[in-house]
This record gives structure tokens, C-alpha cells and sequence, in this order.
């Protein structure tokens, strides 16, 4: 595995990590950024540029907390068929050839969405108050 890209990313998917990302494998979900387990190559970029550190590397999350199902969820995303798709996406061969997918897994999907008054921060203000103590401990 390699980094993972947890909660507080759901409804804001602010993209920096998409545009920093050397190799392409950050993929955009319905509400969700996704990274490929086996495109990534673990250089970091992205989870230097997230703005709400949401991306945090799979051995640093800690396995009782709100990021741990987002571990898996990565696996889910690409190898197992999503709502809408007949088959998985599997090694689709980079994110700007793909374009958006659309849609989500089930762990997103049951998240409930961000209220437009809290602009998107309350869909995991647990995941993000997590990632920024991981962000704190990074410095």
C-alpha cells in the first residue's frame, strides 16, 4: 500500500494533490479523491500539498481511528465494481486519461454529506482533526 486518502477529503476534494502528483494515480471520485495503490509511488507530494491533511501514509494511520476504513477503501475503489460501472476500473493507466468516475464506494456513500453552510468541513471533522494531529507530528 502507499498513501491513503481519508475522510476529511470527502465533499471538499480541494485537487492540490491531484496537480502535484508526479505520476497521475490521485483519482476523483463522486465526493472523494482516490489514490491507486499500485500507481502510487510513494514520494509524498500529495500529502505535502493537501490543504485539510486528509492524505497520510497507510502505516501512520492509526487503526482505531476515523481514517482506518479508508485504508481498504482504496482497494475497493479499483477492484471491485462501483455503482453505475458493470466491471472494476482496475489499472486504468492514469487519472487524466480516465476522468472523473462519477462514484464512490459504499464507506463514502454512507458518509453523510457537508451541509453547504459548513462549506463542506463537517462531512469529517473527525478524519480532519486526526489528520492535522498527523500533519502537527509531520513538522
Amino acid at each position: 500500500m502507499a498513501y491513503v486518502i481519508g475522510a476529511a477529503c470527502v465533499d471538499v476534494m480541494d485537487r492540490s494533490c491531484v496537480d502535484d502528483c508526479p505520476v497521475d494515480c490521485i483519482y476523483e471520485g463522486a465526493r472523494k479523491l482516490y489514490i491507486h495503490p499500485e500507481e502510487c509511488i510513494d514520494c509524498g507530494a500529495c500529502a505535502r500539498s493537501c490543504p485539510v491533511d486528509a492524505i497520510s501514509w497507510d502505516r501512520d494511520i492509526d487503526p482505531d481511528g476515523p481514517d482506518a476504513p479508508h485504508i481498504g477503501d482504496a482497494e475497493v475503489f479499483f477492484y471491485h465494481p462501483l455503482p453505475g460501472r458493470p466491471a472494476p476500473l482496475r489499472e486504468p493507466g492514469g487519472a487524466s486519461t480516465l476522468g472523473p468516475v462519477g462514484a464512490d464506494t459504499a464507506l463514502v456513500a454512507a458518509i453523510p454529506r457537508a451541509t453547504a453552510a459548513a462549506g463542506g468541513a463537517a462531512a469529517s471533522t473527525a478524519g480532519t482533526t486526526a489528520a492535522g494531529a498527523r500533519a502537527e507530528e509531520r513538522r
